[in-house]
């Protein structure tokens, strides 16, 4: 019927081409890991449907009939990167499996910068993403919580290594724009901000700076966050 909108379909559903022909000349995976050199070396916002196409030499049209929406190739990118994730034997120690996991995929955010931007439970079941999902899961064995509970966990920990890596593309991206170092533009604020914590108008910001040791420690807050998370869930501590 004319007017009639297309039946959504999750890519992965979908033959590798539709329609009658020669064979495919290029698979998903071509696809994918054109649009992921493209995203590593010039950022998300230079993969475009044109610009896939001329990486892999054929025409914007042509590579409608392997991937139809843009979405679509947002989420084969998000496999194909998820596919990196060493997926090992459980040793049985689920904190220190889990622990293992949260710095593999800090690792890998920041071999794909623009993998942030894409995190989301729309894309949380390609392949890759189920391997990965039954990994964590059978890491968790040990873990004596309903199913429900530990998909929780490993959400929760995926959006805190999401959270503290997006921070920390953010601040390098702004330290690269900086006319003069980092160390100058810390120096500046925090002289300001001592300025105004000496008015007397915020006496527990006072307070915090007084007890503060020198400068943080990022690698160790990054470390506390993940183990106050698996504290909550750690029948052992409680």
């Amino acid at each position: 019927m004319a007017g009639r909108a297309a039946e959504p379909e999750v890519i992965w559903a979908r033959p590798e081409r539709t329609g009658r022909g020669p064979r495919p000349a290029y698979t998903r995976a071509d696809i994918a890991a054109a649009a992921v050199r493209i995203a590593d070396t010039e950022g998300l916002d230079a993969v475009s449907m044109r610009r896939v196409a001329a990486e892999l030499g054929c025409g914007t049209m042509s590579l409608y009939n392997y991937v139809p929406r843009k979405e679509d190739l947002y989420e084969l990118m998000v496999d194909a990167a998820g596919g990196e994730h060493e997926l090992w034997e459980p040793g049985g120690d689920w904190r220190a499996d889990m622990l293992r996991v949260a710095h593999q995929t800090r690792a890998l955010m920041h071999r794909h910068p623009w993998l942030p931007r894409l995190m989301s439970p729309v894309y949380g079941f390609s392949p890759n993403a189920l391997r990965y999902l039954e990994h964590c899961l059978a890491c968790l064995d040990p873990l004596p919580e309903p199913y429900g509970t530990k998909l929780e966990l490993i959400a929760m920990l995926n959006g805190i290594v999401t959270t503290y890596v997006t921070n920390e593309l953010a601040t390098d991206e702004r330290t690269r724009s900086l006319p003069w170092s980092q160390e100058r533009e810390n120096a500046m604020r925090i002289a300001y901000l001592g300025g105004r914590v000496a008015t007397g108008e915020y006496p527990r910001m006072a307070a915090a700076f007084a007890e503060d040791a020198g400068p943080i420690d990022l690698e160790a807050v990054f470390e506390r966050a993940l183990g106050r998370l698996l504290d909550g869930f750690d029948h052992s501590r409680r």
